[in-house]
């Protein structure tokens, strides 16, 4: 098969785009939530559940626009192959995350616009310094994501067993994704890399669980 053009590929990320910020995006598996039956909570386990789980929509928005923002600038065939494979498995986090949010009342993050493009651009700058810096990125971002999945396990209501499915999915796939990218070559960030990372991660999850 030809390689696919940088127009190809540009037009593909753009219709992805919409998707991803109009809540288009249809999952391949259906929600680990779905066979869990849900639990009556009060207004403020409901609130804080929508919070949870809107940072988790938002951290899915930012996930779709690295990986494209990475997968359009690769090096590899390989490479762009398993990032766009790895996204496609987000998108259906991104399609739970969405339905959960619209059986808790509550709807997605209003500055998924501006986090898309912050790490549409993030993703394509760490993929223009070599497929090894952009493995290792998403390695880094996904050790960044399973911590913060691990938390909402802990913090979600006691009774609300229908979110921490979809979360414990979640975190399941995500700590793959890490481990896949490493074993492709990707680099070990260093660790003041990291802790920069996490600093932004508290922002964009501080505000998504308002707004």
């Amino acid at each position: 098969m030809a390689r696919e053009s940088l127009l190809d590929l540009a037009v593909l990320a753009a219709d992805r785009v919409l998707k991803t910020l109009a809540g288009q995006s249809r999952p391949e598996r259906e929600s680990p939530g779905a066979a869990v039956t849900p639990a009556a909570l009060g207004p403020a386990e409901q609130s804080h559940a929508a919070g949870l789980m809107r940072v988790n929509h938002a951290g899915e928005v930012c996930a779709q626009a690295l990986y494209e923002g990475q997968a359009l600038v690769a090096r590899e065939d390989g490479v762009r192959t398993a990032l766009l494979a790895a996204a496609r498995e987000e998108e259906d986090h991104l399609a739970w995350c969405g339905q959960r949010l619209a059986e808790l009342d509550s709807r997605p993050s209003v500055l998924n616009p501006l986090w898309y493009g912050m790490s549409f651009a993030l993703g394509a700058v760490t993929g223009l310094m070599g497929d090894r810096i952009s493995l290792g990125f998403v390695a880094a971002t996904e050790d960044q994501v399973c911590r913060h999945l691990k938390r909402h396990l802990h913090d979600l209501p006691a009774d609300d067993e229908r979110s921490r499915a979809i979360v414990a999915q979640m975190y399941a796939d995500e700590a793959r994704h890490g481990t896949q990218a490493l074993e492709a070559g990707g680099e070990e960030f260093p660790q003041p890399v990291k802790d920069v990372m996490t600093l932004i991660s508290r922002v964009m999850t501080a505000t998504s669980y308002r707004v």
